[in-house]
């Protein structure tokens, strides 16, 4: 059936993709120390509009506010052609306001960074802190656009509350989003405090004299561990719940390319690992577990939307079993 809203959504999909360069760059920013390259002021850069005779961080810093100010801009119009385009009650509004709002706190997070210092060799609690919660709102942000995307392509996806829980696959996504955040709190550690060897750094990792960032990194492995064999284990069951499903080819190719992607997240991760974390691994680690989320929402709102069309007949089968049961006895 073709999609009536085609412009909507290729646009919908490139606001995406550009969130993630911007996001990209933001990690750029922080793996290169340029995060004061604008001093303490803003949303001005060292209190002017355009900075002149700027030095390299301030480039690399100042590019990533115009940026983050083009994305703004975008997911705004899609925000206002998604109210134009769209009826009252499809989830594509919804989605729309999320974005967003997402953008607004990313927006405020970005303000408090810059205005409280936690930039450069700042290895504070409060900047681990606001880094998780960074972590945090970039995910709501890149799986709301997702699905601004993907809801514009349904015919009539209205909001409903027919939707079938899955616990397990609840706890995975959660578990990711934990390493997520684990994964930035051990970035900004490799940054403010980078090992000269593989084995400095893991000795760097156990030492109780070691900072708190250092410490905390060593939780992200396990997590990853754990969130991989979620993701692994939900994409097991979503194949083997696919032959209820008439289009449960699709369930299954797209779970697949979920578990690969997890699969290659953890030997980037090695890799990163072993090479001590240089700032193009770094941004190469984080546009995969980007990729990885975008993935994993798309691979979720399929099995729960396909889920949901078995609650009827799952629903009239135990009636009918109840009803079987009554005449039974009555007999």
């Amino acid at each position: 059936m073709p999609n009536r809203n085609a412009n909507f959504t290729r646009f919908a999909w490139a606001t995406l993709a550009l969130n993630v360069a911007v996001i990209l760059w933001g990690a750029y920013v922080r793996a290169t120390g340029s995060g004061a390259g604008c001093g303490s002021h803003w949303p001005t850069c060292n209190g002017e509009v355009i900075p002149r005779a700027p030095q390299v961080a301030t480039l690399i810093e100042y590019t990533h506010r115009l940026t983050s100010g083009l994305a703004f801009l975008a997911v705004l119009s899609l925000l206002f052609f998604a109210f134009y385009r769209f009826t009252r009650g499809h989830r594509v509004r919804f989605w729309a306001v999320l974005s967003m709002g997402s953008m607004l706190v990313e927006a405020m997070i970005g303000a408090v960074i810059v205005l409280k210092g936690l930039v450069g060799s700042d290895a504070s609690v409060a900047r681990a802190l606001i880094m998780g919660v960074h972590l945090i709102n970039t995910f709501v942000l890149l799986m709301a656009l997702a699905m601004v995307a993907l809801s514009s392509e349904r015919p009539s996806p209205l909001l409903t509350s027919n939707a079938t829980p899955l616990p397990w696959l609840g706890v995975t996504m959660l578990l990711f989003v934990l390493t997520g955040m684990s994964g930035a709190v051990a970035a900004l550690g490799d940054t403010i405090f980078p090992a000269h060897s593989l084995a400095e750094g893991l000795n760097m990792d156990f030492s109780a004299t070691a900072p708190l960032l250092i410490r905390l990194r060593v939780f992200h492995p396990f997590l990853a561990t754990a969130s991989t064999i979620g993701i692994l284990l939900c994409a097991a069951h979503a194949s083997a719940r696919s032959s209820h499903f008439q289009m449960g080819d699709a369930l299954r190719k797209l779970w697949g390319w979920t578990a690969a992607l997890a699969i290659g997240q953890i030997g980037i991760g090695l890799l990163n690992l072993i090479l001590l974390a240089p700032v193009w691994m770094q941004i190469l680690h984080l546009l995969w577990a980007d990729l990885l989320w975008i993935a994993l929402v798309l691979a979720s709102e399929r099995w729960l939307r396909l889920e949901a069309t078995l609650a009827p007949a799952s629903h009239s089968d135990s009636q009918f079993q109840r009803e079987r049961l009554k005449t039974s006895r009555a007999t």
